[in-house]
Order: structure tokens, then sequence, then C-alpha cells
């Protein structure tokens, strides 16, 4: 079962995202918890995620494309604070 994560960095990565996607859906999924102890695992809890993102940004895209609009706005986290990021991106209707 898996939870939308709210506080800390789950709140970050929602703004950025809701600020560079205007996201019609946004889900923030703290996946850490089935990483405790593996590699990249940096102990706070905050290090693997997946978001589910259906924005109109999307439509016409390739997913290579929706990913790239997703890591851009999440780079600076990518380099330093999240370690796996599994991205679920569709337009409205898909």
């Amino acid at each position: 079962m898996t939870d939308t994560a709210t506080g800390g960095l789950a709140d970050i990565i929602a703004a950025r995202l809701t600020a560079a996607l205007a996201p019609a859906h946004l889900e923030v999924i703290n996946d850490s918890h089935h990483h405790a102890g593996h590699l990249g695992d940096d102990g706070t809890g905050e290090s693997h995620w997946t978001v589910v993102v259906e924005s109109g940004a999307f439509q016409g895209l390739s997913r290579v494309q929706r990913q790239r609009l997703i890591n851009n706005a999440l780079a600076d986290l990518l380099v330093s604070r999240i370690h796996a990021l599994a991205i679920r991106a569709r337009a409205p209707g898909e």
C-alpha cells in the first residue's frame, strides 16, 4: 500500500511540480521505507519517491519529454536529496 506523503521533502516536491506543471492531479509517495538499509538510503526516510502527475502540460509529449519536465523541476533535489524517483506522468484523459 502507498500513501500520499506530506511534510518535509514531500511538500517541497509537490510545490515544485505544482509551480512547474499546474497539475490536475498530483501524488507524491514516499517509498523510502521499502529501501531502508539499501544503497542510496541516507537514513532520512526521504530518499526514494514516486510521483503521479496529470497535467495539460504533457499533452502531445512523449514519455521521455514528460519525465524531463519533471526532472527539470526537481533538478537540484535529484542531485542532493532524492536518490530514486519513479514517475507516472499523463495528460488529462489518458
